[in-house]
């Protein structure tokens, strides 16, 4: 059975539906379904929604004016809505920088649908464009094209992969045999995620520590318990083998407990807050403590603390050169 169609998949379908059907008055149904990829069930019942929208006001000749019982689609009173939607300046910078950032995936099997894509949003754009080519995005950690690859098609083809994974925060190496769910890009890197056989759940592995993949002649298909993580709120789920850190935080930064997962929270009358967080590997915390300068503090652990003050006395010296 498919998923309910969300609001907003609809209400995109709509707006480019209204200037298509505007420009082909009298379009038989059947092919206007075929057209724009639904069933003509589906065109009949978006005109039906039609019918009922328009300009605040909602007098008759505020509404969309639209008929089908012949067969044939006509729309009028849609004069608002009629020229197709237009992608603003930065939508299309979005979309470049986005679709280069794709072309750059070691392996990607669609690669000249995304070179087409971009040379016609490149052309379309004009001299608009040229604001794209001050934005480069990179991934921080090289990933071998042979580890994503099969990553990959071990995903599309259900099937159970084997890995030498190091844990960073331990610094030993792991054998691992994982049913694959997904490939991500997050936060700069990829990871692989999937249910591990070893810790019985649904674990993230950063790819560029994975020291060796092999794909098993093994049915790779996750549990029925496996479930992929909200990656927006669950990239750094504490684990029993974690690390922890303890931050001292102004308020200003006060925001940090809100968006990350935190054990504890301690608030003084002044606002300030000390924060206890937990994560498998505490280089993106080190990235975190020098973005907000000087309003977070490491109070421990000790090794996390020189790291952040070496970092920031590079930084400081490379103003003087």
């Amino acid at each position: 059975m498919a998923a309910p169609e969300s609001a907003t998949a609809r209400l995109a379908r709509l707006l480019t539906m209204v200037p298509w059907l505007v420009n082909r008055q009298g379009i038989d149904i059947a092919r206007a379904a075929a057209e724009l990829g639904v069933s003509t069930e589906q065109v009949e019942a978006d005109l039906a929604l039609l019918f009922v929208c328009g300009t605040p006001g909602h007098l008759p000749d505020d509404l969309i004016e639209a008929e089908w019982d012949g067969g044939r689609v006509f729309l009028r009173n849609a004069d608002t809505i009629a020229r197709p939607l237009r992608l603003g300046l930065d939508e299309a910078t979005a979309l470049i920088v986005g679709l280069r950032a794709l072309a750059a995936v070691p392996g990607l099997d669609e690669r000249d649908a995304v070179d087409r894509a971009l040379a016609k949003l490149v052309d379309a754009a004009g001299d608009a464009s040229e604001v794209s080519d001050r934005v480069k995005v990179a991934l921080a950690a090289a990933v071998p094209s042979d580890t994503l690859s099969t990553a990959r098609a071990a995903v599309a083809a259900h099937r159970r992969l084997h890995l030498r994974y190091v844990v960073a925060s331990r610094d030993e190496t792991t054998e691992r045999d994982v049913d694959p769910m997904r490939v991500v890009s997050l936060d700069g890197n990829w990871y692989l995620e999937g249910w591990c056989h070893r810790a019985q759940d649904v674990r993230l592995f950063r790819l560029d520590r994975v020291a060796a993949i092999e794909t098993l002649d093994v049915d790779g298909t996750p549990p029925t318990e496996a479930r992929p993580r909200d990656l927006d709120t669950d990239l750094f789920t504490a684990g029993p083998d974690d690390l922890r850190a303890t931050l001292a935080l102004q308020p200003e930064a006060a925001w940090v407990v809100d968006y990350y997962p935190v054990e504890s929270v301690e608030r003084a009358a002044d606002g300030t807050i000390t924060a206890s967080i937990r994560a498998a590997d505490l280089t993106w915390l080190r990235q975190l403590v020098w973005r907000l300068g000087g309003a977070a503090r490491v109070l421990e652990p000790a090794a996390l603390r020189d790291e952040v003050a070496a970092g920031a006395a590079d930084a400081l010296a490379s103003y003087d050169v």
